[in-house]
């Protein structure tokens, strides 16, 4: 399903109100795809902030990440599933927001640790200890280019 595509409304930066040179959702994906380190940010059950990178994989539609049980990122989604990901680059920017949820169908669980695992020549623990998979189907995302922008910038909403 296609994003709705508009202006950001960054106040103050520039950006125009027409659509010419706006990204496709192609190019994010694109982006979300090959990308090997992604960071994400949570908040504490106390309000502050937290960020750490993480390796994941963009599939389906959706941004898929592990997590160790008793890690802050874990601790923190459980209190409150919002989540911010964004890739590495500030040159090719692309920003998610949405909630986390745990992975619960296992044979979902499987095709993750597959492409996850050719992805980062690492097979994921399978055994029923192994740590829980977060899925974050954004609710809205940004994208743009350092040397494009601000005529680059680019909000995508989700329905």
């Amino acid at each position: 399903m296609e994003p709705r595509r508009r202006r950001p409304p960054f106040r103050g930066y520039g950006v125009p109100d027409t659509e010419e040179g706006m990204l496709a959702w192609s190019w994010a994906t694109e982006r979300l795809e090959s990308a090997r380190n992604y960071w994400v940010a949570t908040t504490r059950p106390d309000g502050r902030p937290h960020s750490m990178p993480v390796w994941g994989i963009w599939l389906d539609g959706a941004f898929f990440f592990g997590s160790g049980r008793s890690s802050a990122k874990s601790r923190n989604l459980a209190a409150n599933p919002a989540i911010v990901v964004h890739l590495e680059s500030g040159d090719e920017t692309v920003i998610l927001e949405g909630l986390a949820e745990s992975v619960l169908d296992e044979t979902l669980e499987q095709r993750v640790d597959e492409v996850y695992g050719g992805k980062y020549d690492f097979t994921p623990d399978s055994s029923g200890e192994a740590d829980p998979w977060f899925v974050v189907r954004p609710k809205r995302a940004y994208a743009w280019t350092e040397s494009g922008y601000p005529g680059t910038a680019t909000q995508f909403d989700f329905g």
